[in-house]
Parts: structure tokens; sequence; C-alpha cells
């Protein structure tokens, strides 16, 4: 897999704003990604060292259009990566 196949987006909550000044940041993975290949894919995605990497599985919730009409939204992969100590990814500040 690309590494921008396997990272989909950054989740940005209050709190993985607050997992940020602890140096870790959270991310939206594809569904068969493992830690070793999110590890790999942040590593080269942001050039910065990787120490852990936790993940998992968020279930799926239902959700409603108008009165009746009741859908299921999918499960989804989250992804929580430690960086280094003086590690940062930048596009994360400010947000």
């Amino acid at each position: 897999m690309h590494v921008y196949e396997i990272l989909k987006r950054p989740v940005v909550t209050e709190k993985s704003g607050d997992l940020g000044e602890q140096g870790k940041y959270v991310f939206e993975v594809d569904r068969r990604a493992n830690k070793a290949l999110v590890k790999q894919a942040v590593e080269k995605a942001f050039d910065v060292s990787v120490l852990n990497v936790n993940i998992m599985v968020m279930k799926p919730k239902m959700g409603r259009y108008g009165r009746r009409v009741v859908i299921k939204k999918s499960a989804w992969k989250k992804a929580i990566v430690t960086l280094a100590p003086g590690d940062r990814i930048e596009f994360f500040e400010g947000v």
C-alpha cells in the first residue's frame, strides 16, 4: 500500500489537540493497516521518528435521514502515533 492509502486523514478534535501537546497525533487509517505499516507511513510522509503506535477500531454508528430512514455508518480504524521527543508534525500547528 502507498503511504497516502494508509493514512486517510488527521483526526482533529479537542482530545486529539490535547494529545498533540504530548507528542501524540491521531490519524484515520485504512482498515487493512497494521501498526508496522502505520509507523512506516508516518515516518516516510512527515520525516519524523515514531516511538509507538496504538490502533483501535471505532464501532459503526446509526444515523438518520428525516424521520424514518435509518442508515448505518461504517466502522473505521484510528491510530494514535507517539513521536520521539523533539519531533513535530507541522500541519497540526494552530489547529
